[in-house]
């Protein structure tokens, strides 16, 4: 029962990046929102919850983590139901923010919880589960968000949250137990502050990367600022008496490996999903609720699979399974890549399977092997660094996956807009869904000519990106089989350094 009120907290959370999505011509149009609204109301939630995560996972250690939980799930609530009646887009990104620095008290003590509680004979089963909801939930918010967009109003996404953490908030003081770092260590804030402008530099170069160039100013300076402060961040904890995150750590070649390859494989799960919007809405024509449905063979997959994974990898050991499960997981990626928008849809659902399969596979025994590479009263600030490999591995992949399609949409466009007009062959030009609104404008003949044409551009755009992604998977399996140690390594206990 304690792991069902777990779970749940973490699905609301991850449900909440990948839900809005749906909802975004709907606020556009009833509260007048721009584009660059629209890119914040998403952003802003990423950028506080990936920069919050490890300091709140080091808070959970130190003051409770059952208190941090109960927190952020009444902060949660709270702002939900404020979001759900804004007025403006500067208030859903006010509150989107808000909801950030909510998700990053949760999502760290939920897993944290569970790998303190849970004996050993019984952790590997919990991790599988919780993998199971934080892969899974991501495939499960767009048909949420659209049976409730079919309904009522576009808050509603947001005030579905309300409900759900008042049973998290119920449950969680009735049944789960309190847990904490038994020396109560002190905070290391001058390294949470250091981290939290590492990551937030880093995420903010990713985001408006894509937006405002590769090369612009803005993005080289807070790569650059990000650099320094990783710099500083590792100088730091070397130094510090107590560091919330103890550079030796890295030296666990399981814990490295473990959150090199968990960003890597979010690289492709979470640019998996940002291409597979458009190719089921525009490549294909389907509608938002429909997309979202189109989904679900990966996360009932999911589900079903990754609770069984401890007994495979107790069968096969954690090599062969994480190294399985990203070969996999490559594969489905690869079929997508041969797919065309004709192709048939029980094609993608076995790329679907193939794909969720190796991913069930492959998250348990990594993310057991993060969060127990670390000393237990670190419990928090592991659960953290397996929550923040993930977000910026969503964040690298949206940005790289994106860029990569949009190099393939571009050069098999370009040849096909010569008799638009000037400003007209520019926009189709930009996406897909550009071309398609200029289609809607023109005559009959014309329309069907730039739709196909702008399709045809659109797959290969795609075929580039998830052949990428299929092939880093591949990469990345084969380096973890020769890198993992025969042995596991032990997890360095922490240092004692002067200050």
């Amino acid at each position: 029962m304690i792991l069902y009120i777990l779970c749940l907290s973490l699905t609301m959370v991850v449900i909440s990046m990948s839900s809005l999505n749906v909802a975004l011509p709907s606020i556009q149009r009833e509260l007048n929102a721009s584009g660059s609204d629209l890119q914040w109301i998403v952003d802003a939630y990423v950028l506080v919850f990936a920069g919050l995560l490890l300091p709140f996972g080091a808070v959970g250690d130190r003051w409770g983590r059952k208190r941090v939980l109960l927190i952020g799930m009444a902060l949660f609530g709270m702002l939900s139901a404020f979001a759900a009646f804004s007025t403006s887009p500067a208030q859903i990104i006010l509150y989107r923010g808000g909801l950030g620095v909510a998700a990053a008290l949760v999502m760290p003590a939920t897993l944290s919880i569970a790998t303190v509680i849970f004996p050993r004979s019984e952790r590997p089963k919990a991790v599988a589960v919780w993998a199971a909801f934080a892969g899974a939930g991501g495939a499960i918010g767009p048909p949420v968000s659209g049976i409730l967009l079919n309904f009522f109003w576009w808050g509603s996404v947001f005030l579905v949250a309300v409900p759900v953490a008042a049973v998290v908030l119920a449950g969680t003081l009735w049944i789960v137990p309190e847990s904490r770092d038994d020396e109560q260590r002190p905070l290391d804030i001058a390294g949470a502050l250091i981290s939290i402008a590492a990551l937030g530099s880093l995420l903010f170069a990713l985001i408006e990367g894509p937006e405002l160039g590769w090369g612009s100013p803005p993005v080289l300076g807070m790569f650059a600022a990000a650099g320094v402060a990783v710099w500083g961040f590792v100088r730091w904890e070397r130094r510090v008496r107590h560091p919330m995150l103890d550079p030796a750590f890295f030296g666990n070649r399981l814990f490295t490996l473990g959150a090199a390859s968990m960003t890597l494989a979010f690289f492709g799960l979470v640019g998996m999903f940002f291409l597979l919007t458009q190719y089921f809405q525009f490549a294909q024509g389907h509608t938002p609720l429909d997309a979202g449905f189109r989904n679900v063979p990966l996360a009932a997959t999911m589900m079903i699979l990754a609770p069984r994974c401890p007994a495979i990898a107790q069968r096969f050991g954690a090599r062969v399974t994480i190294c399985g499960g990203l070969l996999l997981a490559g594969g489905g990626l690869g079929i997508m890549a041969a797919l065309t928008p004709a192709s048939d849809y029980w094609l993608m659902v076995i790329a679907l399977v193939t794909t969720a399969t190796g991913l069930s596979l492959f998250m348990p025994p990594s993310t057991h092997i993060i969060v127990t590479s670390l000393p237990k009263h670190k419990a928090g600030v592991g659960s953290a660094v397996n929550d923040t490999t993930r977000e910026v591995g969503a964040a690298i992949g949206i940005a790289t996956l994106g860029t990569l399609l949009t190099v393939g949409y571009r050069s098999g466009i370009r040849s096909r807009t010569g008799g638009l007009p000037e400003a007209a062959a520019e926009t189709a030009s930009d996406s897909i869904g550009a071309a398609l609104a200029v289609a809607s404008e023109l005559p009959a003949e014309r329309a069907a000519a730039l739709t196909e044409s702008a399709v045809a551009a659109f797959n290969r755009g795609m075929t580039l990106a998830m052949g990428v992604s299929a092939a880093l998977l591949a990469l990345t399996a084969a380096a973890t089989y020769f890198l993992y140690p025969r042995e596991p390594t032990p997890s360095p206990s922490s240092r004692q350094a002067p200050t």
